[in-house]
């Protein structure tokens, strides 16, 4: 299958380490910031096949995982209410709130439904008028289109009983957030593909020349990574800091600009908090005053919730790249994805899972002392 298989050709693979392995002289640590790539990357191995020296950090990059814990709970107050009905992609309905999560309130009788668009939850609305619905709009900027999309077709419609439940973020101001914190060791950035080919590739030269690190736009399958890895050390060794996009199949330097216009219509830049990490200053979006309407923090005065994150889980660490999930104390013990303490063990993009999933089970944690400032 075109884009597949050609991009998980072992020979090719080899060819790209051996490339990898001549040009290194000395260690170097790059980050991915992206959880499908942290996936790619466990799951085939990369990590242990490339040479000694060359550490891949894992990222803020799942979207489930820096969702903030507040807005988890104001989601669960929201879809307790019997007159709402909740709407949520279904990697949200395992992420633990303060206690629960939307699994527990749907047995306890909450109307949550999952669905696979943002606009099913559109049409549940239309089709439910004296009920009000709201969508559970996460994610990075590859989610806030479709989802800034549904919000103008429902003031486009007049559809007044839906809303949009929001906790969207920006990849480049937690870039700049990482490289601030005086405990990084992040040298260089494996860009995600998929969050570019939408806002293009213009916000990563300020932050490659600031901080005097490569970027370098990756894809997703393992040659992708391989690639991307090899430009990232190439530019490390020479001593250059620029932005190269290897993911042309996809990336446009100018990214999707019927997208982006959509966005600036129904979005507005605003502080965010991202779970584990703190508040990261224009870090996200939220509904613009044309669209205020729609907005189910507004619509619902959910107020009075005391947030607690499990005092065991580390996973603000996992995500800031100060921790591997599996030199945590609990991981696979007291935290798994059946019992899970923190959002990156139960998402599909969190690394805590991918190590989970993929057997990376070594329980016996190196000594790492906690991290208790946050990155910002």
């Amino acid at each position: 299958m075109k884009y597949i298989d050609e991009f998980q050709d072992p020979a090719l693979a080899r060819r790209l380490l051996d490339d990898i392995a001549a040009t290194v002289t000395r260690p170097w640590a790059l980050m991915e910031v992206c959880g499908g790539q942290t996936h790619t990357i466990i799951r085939h191995g990369i990590d242990q096949l490339l040479p000694e020296g060359v550490e891949l950090i894992h990222g803020p990059g799942c979207p489930v995982c820096v969702t903030p814990l507040e807005v988890i709970d104001k989601a669960l107050e929201i879809a307790s209410r019997p007159d709402v009905i909740f709407c949520s992609f279904g990697d949200m309905l395992r992420v633990p709130g303060t206690g629960r999560d939307l699994f527990q309130v749907r047995g306890a009788g909450g109307d949550v439904r999952v669905v696979y668009s943002p606009l099913d939850a559109l049409r549940i609305a239309r089709q439910n008028p004296d009920r009000e619905v709201v969508f559970f709009g996460i994610g990075f900027e590859t989610t806030a289109p479709p989802n800034a999309m549904t919000v103008y077709q429902a003031k486009k419609l007049g559809i007044r009983n839906f809303s949009l439940l929001v906790s969207h973020v920006r990849v480049p101001p937690a870039i700049e957030a990482i490289m601030q914190s005086p405990s990084c060791r992040v040298q260089a950035f494996l860009a995600a593909g998929h969050v570019c080919s939408v806002m293009g590739t213009d916000e990563y030269p300020e932050l490659a020349d600031r901080f005097g690190v490569p970027i370098v736009v990756t894809g997703f399958e393992p040659l992708d990574i391989l690639e991307g890895v090899r430009r990232t050390v190439r530019q490390l060794e020479r001593g250059e800091h620029t932005v190269e996009n290897a993911y042309p199949r996809a990336v446009r330097a100018e990214g999707n600009p019927d997208a982006r216009t959509m966005l600036a219509d129904v979005f507005e830049v605003t502080d965010r908090a991202w779970r584990g990490i703190g508040t990261i200053p224009a870090s996200g979006w939220r509904l613009s005053e044309r669209y205020r309407e729609y907005d189910a923090e507004h619509r619902f005065s959910v107020t009075g919730i005391d947030t607690r994150e499990p005092a065991a889980c580390r996973s603000g660490e996992v995500l800031q790249g100060h921790l591997k999930p599996h030199e945590c104390e609990v991981f696979g013990t007291a935290c798994t994805p059946r019992t899970p303490l923190g959002a990156t063990m139960v998402s599909s993009e969190g690394a805590c899972a991918a190590y989970y999933l993929y057997r990376r089970l070594d329980l016996t944690p190196r000594t790492a002392p906690r991290q208790e400032a946050p990155v910002v």
